[in-house]
């Protein structure tokens, strides 16, 4: 299914991923689905084979059952209740991804699929508007009872979505109907003990984030204060501990404006922070911007992998303690990576801060794309940054969240590239394509050309004429000095790191501006108080990081590969036919030699005296986003360095 069938000019609805054109605490407006075309290396190609990925997760969904548990509801199946209590979930989620790739383009095959599971799920709903296959028939009794543990909000949540992306993008109000008839039950169920009804959270966040979406699509004010209360009763003691987990784990240890730092589930804290700057958007509280930005800059100096992944443990899928970020051990779950992109989207909505569109940028190459295979039918739960070759991705999961998560997050993307604001266009994400929008009653159109991440000149045409300001991305990790032209001259404004550049002029029709960002091989270490990392090194190269993979080194031990930071660093090298394209490091390192003196011992005395010599050998860089989609071998990304003399 290729972009380019979309019509952009004349969008049939406006499929903006959140709508923040009216939040009145809104830096930053969206720019529409449909209004980008993605043209790109890295993106596109994933657009392009989105049915492929689609339709495999949907197989998937009717052989694990996740479809028969809603059709045993309507006498369509007496097969009995399969897989995990929140697997309705994974169904929601799929239907959001397929109805972001429908604005995309006309699809036959995936508009049927659409259909028919949307009819079921209609079918589905029980006449109170609850909806939920795990207790509607044999467990009816149980429903509400166990709110910590049993995902019932958590599920409605992703209905919810599911049916403001489905309205969005085909203009049906089919799906929305059954969402706000279980919406309406939860918010009139749930809430403040003055209010009548049953103080209560869920366990596992996400009814937050969906309800202020749902209020914005719908312009019910009932469904904002619902996510504020979910918000606010949250660290009151409502869920209490559990079996295996205490209450910070679930986040309800402390208020959310007291937090200082991330703590428990990784995804459902994130999840809990991007609801709540959804709040904070929609009625301006200072409060929780204030704790939101302390917990974000913790999280990012603290808690995170140099792949901007989230969630150092296993046990609990959690963030651990500060500077707590094992290699080989990492969880860093997709799901993560997804809920950190869409805090980071309404944080970037909330202050225009470059920071924030910054971390998408690393998280989207990073810590998203290295959960779905180049083919688009694999996937990995979790991303180790070490791996001795056993770590491969699986066509699905008992636990399938990361799957339809990942479709629903590209199926989106194109949402996330560009926003407005008064007069103003914003360009977070340089990808070649082009973006068809209006700006105060005055068509743009713009039309980036550039081979990024690949490389760092980006080319950006302008298609309109009148006054308006254009900001640009300066990245943070671009530290060589970016330079900036316009038609050829030099523009003549500063250009720093980690903040957008302001082009403001009276643009005539064709104005080309050119952006031009430094790409050097770039080494950097870790905090001292990660030990793991002490005396090593990551490479990057402008957003991407790199790793070496067994299958380039025959059998050379990764472990002791290391590196000269001293000699020339490694040379990049556009190879077209590798891994679907990429460009790849290469260079001279040694080989650490083995020292006899450990044979048969794990400790000995420490030794002073000249460093071993290595034997000199050749390595290969890859994007770490493209690992593991060759033959399975290990993988290293942290190195050991030298200094040469």
């Amino acid at each position: 299914m290729s972009q380019t069938q979309t019509n952009h000019s004349t969008p049939p609805v406006q499929s903006f991923v959140i709508n923040t054109t009216a939040s009145p605490y809104a830096l930053l407006r969206p720019v529409a689905v449909s209004a980008v075309m993605l043209n790109d290396d890295v993106f596109a190609p994933r657009l392009e084979n989105i049915e492929l990925t689609l339709t495999s997760q949907y197989e998937q969904l009717e052989t694990t059952g996740r479809l028969d548990n809603f059709r045993r509801l309507t006498g369509g199946s007496d097969k009995p209740y399969r897989g995990l209590y929140f697997n309705d979930s994974d169904v929601y989620k799929w239907l959001e991804a397929v109805s972001w790739a429908l604005v995309h383009g006309p699809n036959e095959t995936l508009e049927r699929l659409a259909n028919d599971v949307t009819l079921l799920i209609e079918a589905a709903q029980d006449q109170d508007g609850y909806l939920n296959t795990y207790f509607s028939l044999e467990r009816k009794s149980e429903r509400w009872t166990n709110l910590r543990d049993m995902h019932e909000m958590y599920c409605a949540g992703h209905l919810i979505q599911a049916a403001v992306a489905h309205q969005r993008a085909t203009g049906s109000d089919r799906l929305m109907r059954v969402a706000r008839r279980n919406a309406d039950l939860i918010c009139g169920k749930f809430g403040s003990a003055e209010s009548g009804r049953q103080p209560g959270v869920c366990g596992h966040e996400e009814i937050e984030l969906a309800l202020v979406e749902l209020y914005r699509q719908t312009g019910e004010r009932t469904y904002l204060e619902g996510a504020s209360y979910f918000i606010d009763a949250r660290g009151q003691g409502l869920l209490g501990p559990g079996e295996r987990f205490k209450a910070d784990y679930y986040q309800d240890h402390q208020p959310l404006r007291e937090l200082e730092r991330m703590v428990g589930h990784a995804v459902r804290a994130l999840y809990l922070n991007a609801g709540a700057a959804d709040v904070y958007l929609e009625r301006g509280d200072q409060t929780l911007l204030a704790s939101l930005e302390r917990m974000w800059a913790h999280m990012t100096s603290r808690q995170m992998y140099v792949s901007s992944g989230l969630g150092a443990r296993h046990e609990g899928e959690a963030f651990g303690e500060d500077f707590e970020l094992p290699n080989k051990r990492a969880y860093t779950e997709t799901c993560a990576a997804i809920g950190s992109v869409m805090w980071d989207q309404r944080m970037l909505a909330a202050t225009a801060q470059a920071r924030y569109a910054d971390l998408i940028e690393a998280t989207l190459f990073n810590a998203i794309l290295s959960g779905i295979s180049l083919e688009g039918r694999h996937y990995f739960y979790e991303n180790p940054l070490e791996d001795d070759g056993g770590h491969r991705r699986q066509p699905w999961f008992a636990c399938a969240c990361c799957p339809p998560n990942v479709a629903r997050m590209l199926t989106s993307l194109p949402g996330y590239v560009y926003s407005t604001s008064d007069n103003a266009i914003w360009v977070h994400l340089y990808a070649q394509g082009s973006v068809n929008l209006e700006l105060n009653g005055q068509p743009v159109r713009i039309e980036q050309r550039t081979h990024y991440p690949w490389d760092g000149t980006i080319e950006l045409e302008l298609q309109t004429d009148g006054e308006l300001s254009l900001h640009l991305r300066i990245p943070e990790w671009c530290e060589a000095g970016a330079t900036l032209s316009l038609n050829g001259k030099e523009a003549g404004i500063t250009l720093s790191p980690g903040t957008y550049a302001e082009l403001r002029r009276v643009w005539k029709f064709g104005d080309l501006v050119k952006l031009e960002l430094p790409m050097p091989v770039r080494f950097l270490e870790s905090h001292p108080q990660i030990l793991e990392n002490l005396g090593r090194v990551a490479v990057m190269r402008g957003p991407l990081l790199y790793c070496l993979e067994g299958v380039d080194h025959g059998d050379l031990d990764l472990r002791e590969i290391e590196l000269d930071l001293r000699q020339p660093p490694p040379l990049s090298e556009w190879m077209p036919d590798l891994l679907a394209g990429v460009t790849v490091l290469r260079g001279v390192a040694r080989l650490r030699q083995p020292d006899e003196a450990w044979q048969h011992r794990l400790y000995r005395p420490v030794e002073f005296g000249p460093a071993r010599a290595g034997m000199p050998v050749e390595i290969t860089m890859v994007p770490y986003f493209a690992w593991a989609n060759r033959e399975a071998g290990p993988m290293q990304i942290w190195l050991h360095h030298r200094v040469s003399s």
